[in-house]
């Protein structure tokens, strides 16, 4: 179970609550800080202090002053005025990832929620209702408002929910569930939806999903360096230890991990003075990325433990202060690097892929790895199909937290575009699964071609092994679409990677 108090929430505890379904509480510390905090804030509406979105209207209405029969409603109608995105719904994890992270904003006790509001969102999480949400309507500015907005409608009984992997009107699921319809009074709405939360929960999801996958990629290029046979000094451990960087040494010491045991590796193979970029450079290429993800989730982590709301409320001090808590920036700036980190690192990929293809650079190897050029392409349209790939991961290399369009009457003049950014990550990462099992199949072709001259590494063997439990020797000419979407699927679920750390040990992380 995951406790939340407001810190402690990492990367690998969203996961496990979002896609894993493990349940949460709220500390009780956590409870007691909220309820302060509402007292405080219910005093201030009751003396009729002036609170942005308590007791005024949001964006250019924030200097017009609502009556009391006006705050009530208020909070309704804030919600269904920005239940406004459009499209095809997001992935259940993702809400889930949102809803979890707006908990924990509030167990900090700065939001001047109720409690029966933070209740209800821990109660949908164990209980497994999960709001319809359409993915996009979100500039990630004034906190993911148009999403958050679909999750605040359940506060109503309002809206659609997912319960049991069906989708039903939200009263329904959480009558179903016998979660309680507690309402919007002040401020509820509002301290639901100010936040960046669901751009963070799928920029966590992307994170852990895309460390294993570049744990993959130095796999697949492993399997690449000893079918080519490379020369392995380049990944000697002093040499990256002396320059600094430590994705570099962590990719470094990975490799030498997953090709130890073989020829290659114990200098038995003779090999070139110096290699090629693509094989010599890659402890400094996939270590870059190692270094920008740490750095993302370094950023993540902040936001998914800090106070993104407004106005924020600081009962000790008798204070409530509006400000800009709920900007997403902080968060898309390190993860539009995150994003174009995984298209680099597929560059390299595919450029591996090409020399153990092209007959000049591969060292002895069959072209296009076929016994029977001429009659047999080999994997010649595979390099097509992830050149097109990786086409598309450069259009969405570039950085959306530069495209701000001003919205709001230029009241809100400069916004994120965060979740611009979490959706092309994620499609950026469907890309590259596609690309590296490609890399993958090819490299085990190529393995087989050598195995009669010299033994692979034993991380090298087994994820050959794992492939070969999936795509058979190319020997004929077949049509390959099914073996590419196979491969493509392999990388997504992980298997090579759990198959080869079992073997060699769990490869380097911070």
């Amino acid at each position: 179970m995951v406790v939340l108090t407001g810190s402690g929430l990492t990367v690998e505890k969203v996961v496990k609550v979002a896609r894993f379904n493990e349940k949460v509480k709220l500390h009780p510390a956590a409870v007691e800080r909220i309820n302060k905090c509402r007292e405080m804030l219910e005093k201030k509406v009751k003396a009729k202090e002036t609170m942005y979105g308590v007791n005024t209207g949001i964006g250019e209405f924030s200097e017009v002053v609502l009556s009391d029969a006006q705050v009530k409603d208020f909070q309704k109608y804030l919600i269904y005025n920005h239940a406004a995105g459009i499209g095809d719904p997001a992935p259940i994890e993702y809400v889930r990832g949102a809803m979890l992270g707006r908990i924990n904003v509030h167990a900090h006790g700065n939001s001047g929620v109720r409690i029966e509001i933070t209740q209800t969102l821990v109660d949908l999480l164990n209980k497994g209702v999960t709001p319809y949400v359409c993915q996009k309507g979100s500039v990630g500015a004034c906190g993911d408002l148009a999403p958050m907005s679909q999750i605040a409608l359940l506060m109503m009984g309002e809206g659609q929910a997912y319960y049991k992997e069906k989708l039903m009107p939200a009263k329904e699921a959480m009558d179903k569930a016998r979660i309680p319809v507690p309402g919007l009074k002040a401020r509820d709405g509002l301290a639901t939806i100010n936040g960046s939360n669901v751009l963070t929960a799928m920029s966590a999801i992307f994170l852990y999903d895309a460390d294993r996958w570049l744990k993959q990629a130095e796999i697949a290029a492993s399997m690449s360096l000893e079918a080519l046979k490379a020369n392995m000094k380049p990944y000697t451990r002093l040499l990256h230890e002396v320059r600094g960087f430590k994705g570099a040494i962590r990719s470094a010491e990975s490799i030498n991990k997953i090709v130890s045991g073989g020829d290659l590796k114990e200098g038995r193979v003779k090999c070139k003075v110096q290699d090629a970029y693509s094989m010599r450079s890659t402890p400094q290429v996939i270590g870059a990325a190692h270094d920008a993800l740490a750095y993302a989730k370094s950023q993540v982590e902040i936001e998914l433990n800090g106070v993104g709301d407004n106005p924020i409320f600081f009962p000790e001090k008798d204070l409530q202060i509006s400000g800009a808590n709920f900007q997403g920036s902080p968060v898309s700036v390190p993860m539009d690097m995150a994003g174009y980190c995984i298209t680099m690192v597929s560059i390299l990929s595919e450029r591996r892929m090409n020399r153990l293809n092209n007959p000049a650079l591969s060292v002895g190897l069959p072209a296009f790895l076929t016994k029977g050029a001429g009659m047999f392409s080999g994997l010649m349209l595979s390099q097509y199909t992830a050149d097109m790939q990786i086409t598309e991961q450069k259009l969405l290399s570039t950085p959306a937290s530069i495209m701000s369009i001003p919205a709001a009457a230029d009241q809100e003049d400069f916004v994120s575009m965060g979740m611009n950014t979490a959706i092309k990550n994620f499609q950026i990462l469907d890309n590259a699964n596609g690309i590296l099992g490609i890399e993958f199949m090819a490299a085990a072709q190529a393995l087989d071609f050598r195995k009669s001259e010299y033994s692979f590494g034993k991380g090298t063997q087994k994820a050959k092994d794992v492939i070969r439990k999936y795509v058979e020797f190319l020997d004929i000419d077949r049509p390959l679409y099914k073996d590419h979407t196979t491969m493509k699927e392999l990388v997504r679920s992980g298997e090579i990677l759990d198959e080869v750390e079992k073997t060699v040990g769990r490869l380097e992380k911070y």
